[in-house]
């Protein structure tokens, strides 16, 4: 077993062994003489449920400490060196286990998520301490767990699904190329069984002679909870979703706990949630620890392959109304230099216009457009109708100049899949996002920020407290009404956590 935990070692186990045993003059804490006490099997208990957790009890040597304490807890007990052995063993394993549940195993930064260690972490010295002195160790788990409704769903939906591999595991599905409602189909029992297991068709639904009624129905349902378009058709992509094997759902679930263990705690009574798999954002109002839903609304984010929208969190501090759009010099070079060659039109046509040193300028020439691939001059798009950000843009500043804006390109929001921006989020509803990050600032009602929204004028309102924004990645969610959303893998980060956590 390793001595130090995955994520960034940011307990080192030895070290806290030592101090734990120094502490108490280097006493036996899990021994009374030869004979292991209660609270060392409370704490194997711990280690052999890990699973629970999403996590591998191997990973802390339970099989074994569960034989060595068995062999000490004869009549004769063990004698005094392995009882000191395994105290130690026992010690350094529900270290790491709350190492690991509390942090995570995996280190966000080695894998290009933008989230820090949080700055107030469990002391697990005094944790564990305190624990065994007030007979307390089961209720280590809840300390070193995230605090979150969603984690405790996902435990819950992980048990379910655990069963449910075991179940179906020998149940395939007949492949089909394309199943539309009225057609004869060959799996349709074991569909029907898959889709009761699921919980999409009522287990009281009868088994249709064709494809066809609540069979229909509860694809549909399936379809959503799958990120797809729920038209009850069933073809490639759909059936592709049917087709995972329940076991490969577990692992979901078990890299979105990995992932929650990675958020620190919402200290702001409001915050900002965007899950980039599911194109999805939720304003929530958080009370006595408890995050409560106010605003959900579609989301576009960048491009799967070329601009991936960023995993981190930030902090909203001002919005923009009527704003200028900055083209970036990346977009600016790969994008708006050979449109402007092609068509010189293009930007007049799109109301933007070249800024320098020498001030603004809209003559396309090659000059200018040498000295913008040179960075000399930079292009913006002016605030109307036609303005990438729409009316609006939510300010949260980072060194990756990623912001939440509108757009005038609505029509997108409704596919089902929205990987479309060069890396910033575009919003559905913009309007109630504000009305909502600007609550309590009472002169911004809705009738001004829709007149700021159309001014033509840029202006910028300064929030009275700056709002958590925390742009996330998980496949696996639990919604409130208790569906469990599996989504498209679409940047492929499970695939890297699940390498990360191979090697570790």
């Amino acid at each position: 077993m390793q001595a130090t935990a995955g994520r960034g070692n940011a307990y080192r186990l030895r070290e806290l062994a030592e101090r734990f045993y120094a502490e108490s003059g280097f006493v036996p804490a899990w021994f009374e003489g030869t004979a292991p006490r209660k609270q060392a099997l409370q704490a194997l208990a711990l280690l052999q449920g890990a699973a629970s957790h999403g996590l591998d009890p191997a990973d802390y040597d339970a099989a074994r400490l569960a034989e060595r304490l068995r062999g000490a807890g004869g009549t004769r007990g063990a004698a005094p060196a392995e009882a000191a052995s395994i105290d130690v063993a026992l010690t350094l394993s529900l270290f790491r286990w709350l190492s690991d549940l509390h942090l995570g195993r995996a280190s966000p930064r080695a894998l290009r998520v933008l989230i820090d260690l949080p700055q107030e972490r469990l002391d697990l010295v005094k944790a564990v301490r305190e624990a065994i002195a007030a007979d307390r160790v089961p209720e280590l788990a809840a300390m070193a767990a995230p605090r979150l409704r969603s984690y405790d769903r996902l435990r819950e939906a992980l048990a379910r699904y655990r069963r449910l591999a075991a179940e179906h595991a020998a149940d395939p599905l007949p492949a089909v190329r394309k199943l539309e409602p009225g057609m004869p189909y060959a799996g349709l029992a074991a569909l029907h069984r898959l889709l009761v297991a699921l919980g999409d068709l009522p287990a009281s639904a009868p088994l249709p002679s064709g494809y066809e009624g609540e069979l229909v129905d509860a694809v549909r349902r399936f379809q959503a909870r799958h990120g797809l378009e729920a038209d009850g058709v069933i073809g490639r992509k759909s059936f592709e979703q049917l087709d995972v094997p329940l076991a490969q759902r577990v692992r979901q679930i078990e890299l979105a706990l990995e992932r929650l263990r990675w958020l620190p705690p919402l200290r702001s009574e409001k915050a900002v949630v965007i899950n980039i798999p599911e194109f999805r954002l939720r304003a929530l109002e958080v009370r006595d620890g408890a995050a409560a839903v106010r605003l959900g609304m579609n989301i576009i984010v960048g491009r799967a392959l070329v601009t991936q929208t960023p995993i981190f969190i930030g902090s909203m501090r001002h919005i923009e109304f009527s704003p200028y759009w900055n083209v970036p010099a990346s977009i600016a070079r790969k994008e708006i230099i050979p449109k402007l060659r092609r068509d010189p039109a293009y930007l007049a046509r799109e109301e933007m216009e070249f800024v320098g040193a020498g001030g603004v300028t809209t003559e396309v020439g090659e000059e200018n457009l040498e000295a913008l691939a040179r960075g000399e001059l930079r292009v913006r798009q002016r605030p109307g109708p036609r303005n990438a950000l729409g009316g609006i843009k939510f300010v949260l500043p980072n060194d990756m100049d990623v912001y939440l804006h509108h757009t005038p390109s609505v029509r997108l929001f409704a596919q089902s899949r929205r990987d479309f921006s060069h890396g910033c989020i575009r919003v559905e509803a913009p309007v109630e996002l504000a009305k909502f990050v600007l609550a309590g600032q009472q002169e911004w009602n809705e009738e001004r920020i829709l007149a700021a929204m159309a001014a033509g004028t840029p202006s910028t309102v300064r929030l009275a407290r700056p709002l958590p924004v925390v742009v996330f990645y998980t496949t696996a969610l639990v919604e409130d009404d208790g569906r469990v959303l599996f989504l498209p893998d679409i940047y492929g980060h499970d695939r890297v956590l699940e390498r990360a956590l191979r090697e570790r």
